[in-house]
């Protein structure tokens, strides 16, 4: 008998901690295997007010095969639009900050740094575009950063160029 209550100790444990393992991750998982369709956003006549900047994603850190990203971006007046070559790896809670440092190369640069949220990334891939706060002095934020927020992790980083 003390045998059949182990024997259905083990198996319980098993089927906690297997469902447990599952659960994580296919969290893990979920953004690879049913990533979101691309965004095909399009810049309206006000949002197209003045380019102010240009830049392009990269790869920060290339031994890091998970967090990449690439394409370019554009920043107007009042809009920062991600063009529509943009892409990134799949993964949780990325936003796209405005941040007041160059050459963003390591997660310590944007959490010393007092960057703009400007919201949520909607797409992994494709143009998308989010406002920019009134008010803001553009010329302050050399960079573009796509963040991790749930694990405060550097995904890809933009330099800007003034345009001419």
């Amino acid at each position: 008998m003390r045998s059949f209550w182990r024997g259905l100790a083990i198996f319980l444990l098993g089927g906690l901690l297997g469902t447990g393992f599952g659960v994580a991750l296919g969290f893990f998982l979920f953004p690879y295997v049913f990533p979101p369709p691309p965004a095909a956003e399009q810049l309206s006549e006000a949002d197209r007010s003045a380019l102010h900047a240009t830049g392009t994603f990269i790869h920060a850190n290339p031994s890091d095969p998970i967090h990449w990203g690439r394409g370019k971006v554009s920043v107007y007046e009042r809009t920062v639009f991600l063009e529509p070559d943009f892409e990134v790896g799949p993964g949780p809670k990325y936003h796209v900050y405005l941040v007041p440092a160059a050459s963003i190369r390591n997660e310590a640069a944007v959490k010393d740094a007092m960057f703009v949220d400007l919201g949520r990334l909607r797409a992994f891939k494709g143009s998308q575009r989010y406002a920019i706060p009134a008010g803001l002095d553009l010329s302050k934020y050399p960079s573009v950063v796509i963040w991790c927020e749930q694990f405060s992790v550097l995904i890809s980083p933009a330099d800007l160029t003034a345009a001419r």
